[in-house]
């Protein structure tokens, strides 16, 4: 999978823009629990006062407040209140606008707290207990007092609350502070209301927030996995227009489309996701963690324990998939291959009544792979319920551990639900990498399978020296000593040939099924290279001449003719686009093909369908012939390219073609006798080796093989008047 990353370097600036804007969004979905918190503790329980600064206080409480502060503290708070109203005779003090709000919390929280227990009849509490005489108040106790008998009083209470957890002094001021503000007359209600939507707003904000960067986080990771795809799909289609047909018979059709399609997508699509989660998940996580231990150091084993077992279901649950996710792609390749081959060969099966045979086939190929599929989902279907299991336990140990907390004083409300959030974070990252581990290694067998093809070491490929064509020896064709074995074969398929094809001669090739006839024209393009020997094409050893060049000089017919979608112009054009379209209608009437070509609507411009198949076989072929005929190359090579065609037909196209073919070299492999009879040079093959090479005539007295083949085809009175 790695491998297929470096296909990515295109898109570096996406990848970058991405992890960052995974930044911006877990920043933003790690604050929205911070603001859950404060609704609840600060909206909900302190009825919006946040903090111990309050903003107007009474003169009286002002007062009473300073009593319980050493002359520093004293000092700074009074200088922070400004007298702006009056209230029922008493004259109210607002915080001044440049106050540091912090310091003043931290400064009245205590005296608040304790003010807020000694007014609620707590004071015989035995944590907080003043032991003050009967019908004296705590206020006028430190007001009589000398200034150093209330410093060794405040000392006294200082060391009674100091184990006192913040959370309890923070809720006890704030008590005090929301009193205070009714007994001035002051709106709570509108407080906590202005408070609870100030924080919702803010809130909604980042929710929206979160969701942009969400979306155009998928956007940018879509088109950057849309033009890896792209990327990798032009890789294999490229490479596979380079290969021999070893290569192509080596992996197949079907694997090679599947490769193609199939397996890119799989990419594609994990791609999407892996910036998306895997990126995203250690981020929040790392992100969560360190949120949650500020809201409660002591909870964090929790996180630890959840994540452990998390990461062993997906462990284990990998360790058993994972063999079959490369088994699913060969399965597939197979029922590609099964389908491919039951559609091509439809009306053979028909013929035969072999219907039921080839749904058979098809049936047992597509429940091999199901059956894989199965065992597959089965497993990775324990993972969201164990999943949830997990984290609904994990939610139950919080909720435990954190009432705990909330009665010590030590968490609030707010606190547990925040923690929450922050864990369930943290799991659904996990619990989103552990989902990637299901799409993970069918996209990294599916990465290999690719990148298998695009390292595939081409055996056709340019010399890393090329030399031009001699032009005195244009259209020579010379095979010397040559001789061919296909990879992994025990044995040749031709063996040590030698001939040559000259311009203005028709060389033609004959002999029995199997005995190399095709294998050796198929040499002249370069579709297999020789084993041993060389061929040379105008002078020059074809592996050291420019691979393209030398088939710009080639005009090939296959064995069977193929036609590709679009017009029949479109078709003919195909070897060469700059040809005019006299030279189409030429190329069609040399080839026999005009005379049904005017027949059909719009004649050159009739459509023909995928694979020629609106098009009978005999005028695939001629309309094969028509297209090598257009290039006007320098070498023909027609390899049993008649076959399809009349006796009528055969001899006319051979007619016409001797007229445009005065100077140019014809190589021609028949099985028909009456095709080559007339052929300036007819090479006679068996087993791979030449066992004749002569005119027809030559032939007839000195080659058993040839004059063979020749009897078994027509009569010998036939064979004396041709």
């Amino acid at each position: 999978m790695l491998k297929v990353f470096k296909y990515l370097k295109s898109s570096i600036f996406s990848v970058l823009a991405v992890i960052l804007l995974l930044f911006v969004q877990a920043y933003l979905d790690l604050t929205l629990p911070d603001y859950t918190s404060k609704i609840v503790n600060v909206g909900v329980q302190q009825g919006g006062i946040e903090n111990a600064a309050i903003e107007q206080i009474g003169e009286d409480t002002l007062d009473t407040l300073v009593l319980f502060m050493d002359s520093e503290d004293r000092e700074y708070i009074l200088d922070s209140y400004e007298k702006s109203d009056t209230y029922k005779g008493e004259d109210i003090y607002s915080l001044k606008e440049d106050s540091n709000i912090d310091k003043i919390s931290s400064i009245m929280a205590e005296p608040m707290m304790i003010l807020s227990y000694a007014n609620s009849g707590s004071s015989n509490d035995s944590t907080v207990s003043f032991d003050l005489p009967e019908g004296v108040t705590l206020q006028q106790a430190l007001s009589m007092m000398s200034d150093s008998d209330r410093e060794k009083m405040l000392q006294s209470i200082d060391e009674k609350i100091k184990d006192i957890p913040d959370t309890i002094i923070d809720q006890a001021a704030v008590s005090y502070v929301k009193a205070e503000y009714q007994r001035i007359g002051v709106d709570t209600d509108h407080i906590q209301t202005m408070y609870i939507l100030k924080v919702g707003l803010i809130m909604l904000g980042i929710a929206f927030a979160a969701m942009a960067v969400g979306i155009l986080i998928v956007f940018i990771g879509s088109r950057m996995a849309a033009r890896l795809a792209k990327t990798l799909r032009h890789k294999v289609f490229t490479k596979v227009v380079g290969f021999s047909k070893n290569e192509i018979k080596t992996y197949g059709q079907s694997s090679l489309i599947t490769r193609t399609t199939n397996d890119v997508q799989q990419v594609q699509m994990v791609v999407v996701f892996l910036l998306r989660v895997v990126f995203y998940a250690p981020i929040i996580g790392i992100g969560g963690v360190m949120k949650a231990m500020r809201t409660n150091a002591d909870m964090t084993y929790i996180i630890g324990v959840a994540v452990v077992a998390i990461l062993a279901v997906v462990v284990t649950l990998f360790a058993i998939a994972m063999p079959k996710f490369n088994r699913v792609q060969k399965l597939i390749d197979k029922l590609n291959l099964v389908t491919r081959e039951i559609l091509s060969g439809l009306p053979v099966i028909r013929a035969f009544s072999n219907e039921r045979h080839e749904e058979e086939r098809f049936e047992e190929a597509n429940k091999r792979l199901t059956k894989v599929n199965l065992f597959i989902n089965r497993a990775m279907s324990f993972m969201m319920p164990i999943m949830m299991l997990v984290m609904n336990f994990v939610c139950l140990v919080i909720v435990y551990q954190g009432a705990k907390g909330v009665d010590t004083g030590a968490m609030q409300v707010g606190d547990i639900m925040a923690y929450i959030q922050y864990t369930m974070q943290i799991i659904m990252a996990f619990l989103m990498i552990s989902m990637m581990s299901i799409m993970l290694p069918r996209a990294n067998v599916s990465a290999k399978r690719i990148m298998e093809i695009i390292e595939t070491p081409d055996t056709i490929y340019n010399s890393d020296h090329l030399v031009d064509f001699i032009p005195e020896e244009r259209g020579k064709v010379e095979f010397r000593n040559v001789s061919f074995r296909y990879p992994d074969a025990d044995y040749d398929v031709i063996t040590d040939v030698d001939l040559v094809a000259n311009p203005g001669e028709t060389t033609a090739f004959i002999g029995s099924t199997g005995s190399g006839k095709s294998t050796l024209i198929n040499l002249i393009p370069r579709f297999y290279d020789v084993t041993d020997g060389e061929l040379l094409v105008d002078g020059v050893n074809i592996k050291d001449v420019d691979i393209k060049a030398l088939r710009e000089k080639i005009g090939f017919v296959p064995q069977k003719g193929v036609l590709f979608t679009g017009t029949i112009k479109e078709n003919i054009k195909y070897g060469n686009e700059n040809i005019t379209d006299s030279d189409v209608d030429k190329a069609l009437k040399v080839a026999q093909a005009d005379e049904f070509v005017s027949k059909l609507k719009g004649g050159v411009d009739y459509d023909i369908s995928q694979g020629g198949t609106n098009v009978s076989g005999g005028q695939k072929q001629r309309l094969s012939i028509a297209r090598a005929i257009a290039k006007n190359p320098d070498i023909y090579v027609f390899d049993d390219s008649f076959s399809a065609l009349d006796f009528k037909t055969d001899a006319k196209l051979r007619a016409e073609l001797a007229t445009i073919t005065k100077d140019k070299t014809v190589l021609i492999v028949a099985q028909r006798i009456s095709t080559i009879m007339n052929a300036d040079k007819i090479v006679v093959l068996d087993e791979g080796r030449v066992v004749g090479v002569g005119t027809h005539k030559e032939l007839m007295k000195n080659c058993t093989v040839y004059k063979e083949i020749a009897l078994s085809q027509l009569s010998k009175e036939e064979l004396e008047n041709a």
